[in-house]
């Protein structure tokens, strides 16, 4: 197999892992509706996240049931009222203790200098 096939395999599995932590965040920086987020989604992850309402549509399922996010019915200008969806405390609490254990990690200096040794070597 090919560096670039097993690439794209990796990502696959790591972007579906990660799809809850981009729903959540821009939860926290406001509340939406379900279809908004697809295209927010791929424009925080600089296009690296592609996903599907049915996806997105599946995770706030799960995220309401277990009392991560809320929602309500609001007016719409155009068409029925839309379901905007937003973070409970709990989902809050959860985001923030996900990012102290999962993403600041790559900000701790043996991390960091890691990393910049891997970019910057040729091999």
């Amino acid at each position: 197999m090919n560096v670039d096939a097993l690439l794209s395999q990796w990502e696959d599995a790591y972007k579906k892992g990660l799809l809850s932590f981009w729903i959540l965040l821009l939860l926290h920086q406001e509340e939406m509706y379900a279809y908004e987020m697809t295209a927010v989604i791929a424009d925080m992850s600089q296009g690296t996240v592609l996903v599907d309402e049915k996806s997105i549509y599946r995770a706030l399922k799960r995220f309401e049931d277990n009392q991560i996010i809320q929602s309500s019915l609001r007016k719409s200008d155009v068409g029925p009222p839309r379901r905007y969806f937003g973070l409970t405390d709990l989902g809050k609490t959860l985001l923030r203790r996900f990012c102290q254990r999962n993403i600041l990690v790559f900000q701790e200096p043996v991390v960091a200098a890691a990393i910049a040794n891997l970019l910057s070597s040729n091999k």
